[in-house]
């Protein structure tokens, strides 16, 4: 689609056709002035004349009539089938006698012809949404990974020089675990995360702390969040670092989709920051971690925001 001032757009097909029909330019001079054709400016002339400014719009170019449309019986089975089976539109075409293509057109003209849109559990499409203004909703989630040994694992040796690594002495037979912390803005997404130790209750509480005071400090007021149904988020702990100011919501049992925008950000944080290049230590790691983070809210183009970061959309990061 071209801009909305663009030469053939509704705005200049109206200049074009009002020079014509009200200031009665010859039609090869308002064409030349365009730099249209002589029949593309008479086309334009007469729809003015008949229909006016309305007639400046983009018309449908779907035929009036298509004899060899697929029949309402058979969309209704592919749909059927798609709903029921979780198929894709080969396994379909193979099982009603179709080709691939006519399914998939069928598919896309009702809104299913991605299996990623919808919910596998109960077949239904999954609703996106996006609130209104930085605060309206901060997603919460713990990651947990496993940490690194000294020296490193089998991405820096290979596997069996790795595993020697880490059971060189009983001290260091497992290196344990770092549990990651992170709060994201549902309208940014900015996000704040922290390296901890567990996940327990007052843990949780206190990270909720400092999260809310650096929100606080980028000029954004918490007013809901969002959480799964672990433990530690149906504490009383929690509740009370939250406040009565903080509305505490919970995704539903196993649907981690709810709480899309924090999982996808654990996503992006795996393959960015921890799995992007190998690392000797865990501290080499854990050091690496703030760049990628400031990065990430600062300088990270995202799909979602058109090529922005989450900055722009914090008007007291960008003043």
């Amino acid at each position: 689609m071209s801009h909305s001032n663009a030469i053939l757009a509704p705005k200049g097909r109206l200049l074009l056709a009002r020079c014509i029909v009200e200031d009665r330019w010859p039609l090869r001079r308002a064409a030349e002035r365009f730099q249209v054709s002589v029949s593309t400016a008479s086309r334009w002339a007469s729809r003015y004349r008949v229909q006016g400014e309305a007639g400046m719009q983009d018309r449908s170019s779907r035929p009036h009539h298509s004899p060899r449309r697929t029949s309402v019986r058979t969309e209704r089975r592919i749909i059927a089938v798609r709903v029921n089976r979780r198929w894709g539109p080969a396994q379909i075409a193979f099982l009603l006698g179709l080709h691939p293509s006519t399914v998939h057109k069928v598919l896309s003209r009702v809104g299913l012809s991605r299996l990623a849109w919808q919910d596998r559990a109960t077949g239904q499409v999954i609703r996106r949404y996006e609130h209104e203004a930085p605060g309206d909703l901060i997603h919460v989630d713990i990651k947990k990974l496993g940490r690194i040994p000294d020296g490193g694992g089998h991405r820096v040796m290979d596997r069996a020089a790795g595993r020697r690594n880490k059971t060189k002495t009983p001290q260091d037979r497992r290196p344990g675990y770092a549990y990651l912390h992170n709060a994201v803005d549902d309208y940014s997404p900015l996000a704040y995360t922290e390296i901890l130790s567990d996940d327990q209750k007052e843990t949780a509480a206190g990270f909720w702390e400092r999260a809310n005071a650096y929100f606080q400090g980028a000029g954004i007021t918490v007013k809901r969040v969002l959480t799964d149904n672990g433990s530690c988020y149906r504490s009383h702990t929690l509740a009370d670092a939250l406040g009565p100011e903080v509305k505490h919501k919970r995704t539903r049992p196993y649907r981690p989709q709810t709480n899309g925008k924090v999982e996808r950000f654990n996503r992006t944080m795996i393959e960015e920051w921890a799995y992007a290049r190998p690392y000797r230590s865990e501290a080499e790691g854990v050091a690496a971690f703030p760049q990628w983070l400031d990065y990430y809210n600062h300088r990270r183009g995202h799909a979602s925001l058109k090529g922005l970061a989450p900055a722009d959309r914090v008007p007291n990061l960008r003043g």
